[in-house]
């Protein structure tokens, strides 16, 4: 897989972040006694035997990563604080570079408490009280298919965006090979009350779309990629 704009030496750094990360939830969770608490997190796919699924499962987040760089160099956009919608364990604050402000919402206090140890300085949010116009970017990353209203949340996520700040999507597309491999790596899934694409066009009815990528190919889709600009 080539990265977008990376080079070999980029996506080496990547990787080795990857290895650690993967050293350190497994150290820090015990995922076999614990999975039914954080299945709906991403942190069993993270560190999962399964190389090329855990691989995916990363790589979907090195790119979300990759593609608001890109967006926001392209775009202008100022440098600002960042928040990490659903984060989980906050894997995606190892990806952003030094000096970002890092906040987030996660509502499980397990992997919130989790997040507090790997992330330092790490500012958790009420997702009821979010601070108007105050982010360079939303990273809703594999979070808002979890939901039954995405449209109030786009709104909430919407409002909490600068007026240049830039929307980070993800999502599973629950195609036919994307619930195949769901199952054979022990996923149920029955947390997932929609899909990626009608998030999509839910989020196109709010926002501008600069950037879409379908991981791992464009023939094999699992998870969208998007970056979105805010309207108005």
């Amino acid at each position: 897989m080539t990265a977008p704009g990376g080079h070999s030496r980029g996506l080496a750094a990547e990787w080795a972040v990857v290895r650690r990360r993967r050293r350190a939830l497994a150290a820090h969770f015990d995922v076999a006694r614990q999975f039914e608490e954080i299945e709906e997190s991403c942190v069993p796919s993270y560190v999962h035997g399964n190389l090329a699924a855990a691989a995916v499962s990363w790589w979907r987040l090195i790119l979300a990563a990759r593609l608001f760089r890109a967006q926001a160099a392209r775009l202008g956009v100022a440098p600002g604080p960042v928040l990490d919608f659903g984060a989980a364990s906050g894997e995606l604050s190892h990806f952003l570079g030094p000096g970002v402000p890092y906040h987030f919402v996660e509502q499980d206090d397990l992997l919130a408490g989790a997040l507090a140890a790997f992330v330092p300085g790490a500012r958790r949010e009420d997702a009821a009280a979010l601070p108007p116009g105050r982010f360079a970017a939303v990273f809703a990353l594999d979070s808002l298919e979890h939901n039954d209203d995405v449209g109030a949340l786009l709104d909430l996520l919407r409002d909490t965006l600068r007026a240049d700040g830039l929307l980070v999507l993800s999502g599973p597309t629950e195609n036919a090979l994307y619930r195949l491999g769901r199952r054979l790596a022990g996923f149920s899934g029955h947390y997932h009350t929609t899909t990626i694409g009608d998030i999509e066009r839910l989020t196109a009815q709010r926002f501008t779309r600069e950037a879409r990528r379908l991981v791992p190919l464009a023939l094999l889709p699992l998870f969208s990629v998007s970056v979105w600009r805010r309207d108005g």
